[in-house]
């Protein structure tokens, strides 16, 4: 009770931000950074676009990775009309293709930039079942295992970036507080609603999508302590927004939902404040495998911090992303842990 009363008052936590604080507001101490290079998915609307902004407003030159160049135009040109100096770069990508991965990061490598932050932001809730090209289920292809394949190929040019600039490199994967609604075999599952449709429930895919973004953080931050790479990775809850992420589900049901919820929904910049945070601040230099909420360090759910669950996970997802995804599925190959 006591946590619902600080999140409505908006009352600061020991970073000293809280559930009201804004983008802009959290990145008053790293007000210069035309230092970083950023890419960031998702960029083209809501929380997304406002933390590409915001970034842009500090001087960072910026990525913009998206399905669609015209929404990734549009979105570029809305920042540039605000801040006419910025420096950003529109390319294709789309998350749910391991193709089209692979080919932006050959088209991003081929530009010789820097990379010291990758925020990894875009997400999708699929209310209809959906197999990507590559025989996964959508919202995992989208949320999780194309940011999986995105960061380790996009890895060497952070670590070398870190050691040419002696600037540290920081990985943010945005979730999502539903991740805890998910229990289960995490696999078992993923191979059932990426062969069938008849046990995909999308608030349970979702949740699963989410989880595996925090799962991914743990062993991620993990590997980069071992490889003594300077670079971080953290993952954050934005809060509960209203984004495009429901334009699948419009109508007077949602309206009525959000309208009763609205008390405790953040607007979109409060919403990209703990991303922001979480990317710039000087506060969490050193800070990885954590896990964020309203610009403070909290704990993610009981599955969320198994770390066997979290190798499990990176384990299969290393072999999705190869060229034999389906032996995932297959019942005869066994993950041994």
């Amino acid at each position: 009770m006591l946590d619902t009363v600080k999140y409505l008052i908006g009352s600061p936590g020991a970073s000293g931000y809280g559930s009201k604080s804004t983008a802009e507001q959290v990145t008053d101490a790293s007000p210069d950074l035309r230092h970083i290079t950023a890419i960031i998915t998702g960029a083209t609307s809501g929380i997304g676009a406002e933390t590409a902004r915001v970034l842009a407003k500090r001087g960072a030159k910026l990525v913009l990775p998206a399905r669609s160049l015209k929404a990734a135009e549009d979105a570029k040109a809305r920042i540039v009309s605000e801040f006419p100096g910025s420096t950003i770069i529109v390319m294709a990508l789309d998350l749910s293709s391991l193709a089209s991965v692979r080919s932006f990061v050959s088209d991003f490598e081929s530009l010789r930039l820097p990379l010291n932050l990758l925020i990894n932001n875009a997400g999708k809730f699929a209310h209809e079942h959906a197999i990507s090209e590559d025989g996964i289920e959508m919202t995992f292809a989208t949320n999780y295992l194309g940011h999986f394949l995105l960061t380790k190929l996009l890895l060497n040019k952070m670590i070398e970036t870190a050691g040419v600039s002696g600037v540290q490199g920081r990985i943010v994967n945005v979730s999502s507080s539903i991740h805890g609604w998910f229990s289960g075999d995490i696999i078992r599952y993923l191979g059932n609603i990426s062969r069938s449709r008849s046990q995909y429930d999308e608030t349970r895919a979702y949740a699963l999508s989410k989880l595996a973004n925090v799962l991914h953080t743990k062993e991620l931050a993990r590997r980069l302590k071992e490889m003594e790479a300077n670079v971080t990775v953290n993952c954050v809850h934005p809060g509960i927004v209203k984004t495009r992420l429901t334009r699948e589900r419009e109508g007077l049901a949602t309206d009525l939902v959000f309208l009763f919820a609205s008390k405790l929904l953040k607007t979109i910049p409060q919403a990209a404040a703990t991303t922001c945070y979480v990317a710039t601040h000087p506060r969490l230099l050193g800070v990885s495998g954590n896990y964020f909420a309203d610009c403070n360090e909290t704990s993610p759910s009981k599955m969320g911090s198994n770390l066997s669950e979290a190798a499990r996970l990176w384990s299969a997802s290393e072999i999705m992303v190869s060229k034999n995804s389906n032996a995932i599925f297959d019942p005869t190959h066994h993950l041994d842990y």
